[in-house]
């Protein structure tokens, strides 16, 4: 009971001190410097489980997550601040938070959007994650989770937060999806954004059944998907109630749109005409193919910041192999060859970059075969906290590119970055 009271008191401290700097601003964006600067490391770990993740950083370094708990058979979305975890428990059922592709993070006023599972089965057996049990959107903030309506069917999500509190992603019907196989039945989902817990409904693209929200900037513009329940999406625009087709790298599906920043840059992912996934940048009604990195096929883009800075990361077509990338000025560069040698992680995804260039993501640590989450963090001057920057990043990008992920890694990296909806499978984390 007393270690209950000590952590709960080391919980309540933080969400005092968040609350003290809500109303304070967030720092300006620095000019843009065209060298990249090196990086210091910081271990954010898990929940207790072998698996963590790491999917937004807002500009106060308030890192958003999920993780596995003891035991690997439930998983919970967290919140990192001020170097303390906090558990943002559930709805009432056994899970929440989940990996679906776009922008978690917290926005500048500490509020969070997310997805949990609640007590109520899912009448058709399907579920939102592994189970059967239902799911519903809610906004976390300062220890209370607020749930949000959906559009008369069973599931849904919140995806992302912009500092006004408006939040997207995506909420099920009451029509079945004509689109699903017949043992996926679901109804259909559509984008959807909330503003003082009313829905709104986002547009499709002419001939789409479904579709999500992934990310929003101030103004209010989102970015996501929209296609059918088979993935063959459409990388898409809101603004002003018009959706707009944000076009492809030649590839015919598998388009989609994950994060957006104030200067309307998106970026996202998009199948090339062989059928390999590169990572764009979007601008001015522009798509750029950001490349992948050496001796990898693929390329999955999942933030950009108001610098234009995008993060990432780049894998083989088998998943085997990941690193984490940071492109820069049209340069593509591996975060591994930035950090400091001897690191005890390999970073496989860098998910999400602030505008002060930290970055947030996930990462293998090698001497467990865990899966954790990070906070990589611009050094000042030439040395990083955690020792000697690596004098070899050629020879340490070398060995990251040829270094095998464990298969239970290299099935959750591909069911992340390709992308799903609820109650399609977790990856398990054993």
């Amino acid at each position: 009971m007393k270690s209950h009271l000590r952590m709960w008191t080391v919980v309540s401290s933080v969400l005092a001190a968040l609350a003290m700097t809500v109303s304070m601003a967030a720092q300006a964006p620095q000019r843009e410097d065209k060298r990249l600067p090196r990086y210091r490391v910081t271990d954010l770990g898990t929940l207790g489980g072998g698996f963590g993740a790491a999917q937004g950083i807002n500009n106060r370094g308030w890192v958003v997550g999920f993780s596995n708990l003891p035991g690997n058979a439930t998983h919970h979305s967290f919140l990192w601040a001020h170097g303390v975890k906090i558990d943002l428990g559930t709805l009432g059922g056994p899970n929440s938070g989940g990996d679906f592709g776009g922008d978690f993070r917290a926005n500048e006023r500490g509020q969070i959007a997310g997805v949990a599972e609640t007590s109520v089965i899912d009448p058709r057996g399907l579920g939102c994650f592994e189970n059967a049990f239902t799911c519903l959107p809610f906004v976390w903030e300062m220890g209370r989770k607020t749930t949000l309506p959906i559009l008369g069917g069973y599931l849904g999500w919140a995806q992302a937060i912009n500092n006004q509190g408006q939040v997207t992603g995506a909420a099920e019907n009451s029509t079945l999806d004509s689109s699903c196989p017949p043992d996926l039945a679901y109804n259909q989902f559509i984008p959807v954004t909330w503003w003082n817990r009313r829905i709104h409904v986002l547009p499709l693209i002419a001939g789409d059944l479904d579709g999500a929200g992934f990310g929003m900037n101030d103004s209010g513009q989102v970015v996501g998907a929209t296609g059918d329940c088979l993935h063959n999406f459409h990388a898409t625009l809101w603004h002003d109630g018009r959706v707009t087709d944000l076009g492809n790298l030649g590839g015919s599906s598998g388009n989609q749109a994950f994060d957006i920043n104030d200067g309307g840059q998106v970026v996202g992912n998009s199948r090339l005409p062989d059928g390999t996934i590169h990572g764009f940048r979007w601008q001015h009604g522009v798509m750029t193919d950001v490349g992948a990195l050496p001796a990898f096929a693929y390329s999955f883009a999942t933030g950009i910041n108001d610098k234009g800075q995008v993060s990432g990361n780049s894998c083989a077509i088998d998943f085997s192999r990941c690193s984490a990338f940071i492109w820069q000025n049209g340069v593509m560069t591996d975060f591994n060859t930035l950090i400091p040698a001897g690191s005890p992680l390999v970073l496989l995804q860098a998910r999400s970059i602030n505008s002060r260039g930290e970055a947030a993501g996930y990462a293998l640590h090698v001497a467990t075969g865990e899966i954790h989450a990070f906070l990589a963090t611009p050094c000042i001057g030439n040395r990083c906290d955690s020792g000697v920057l690596d004098t070899t990043a050629v020879e340490r990008a070398s060995a990251g590119a040829h270094l095998a992920l464990p298969e239970n890694v290299r099935h959750m990296l591909e069911l992340a970055l390709t992308s799903r909806r609820p109650g399609q499978a977790q990856p398990t984390h054993d």
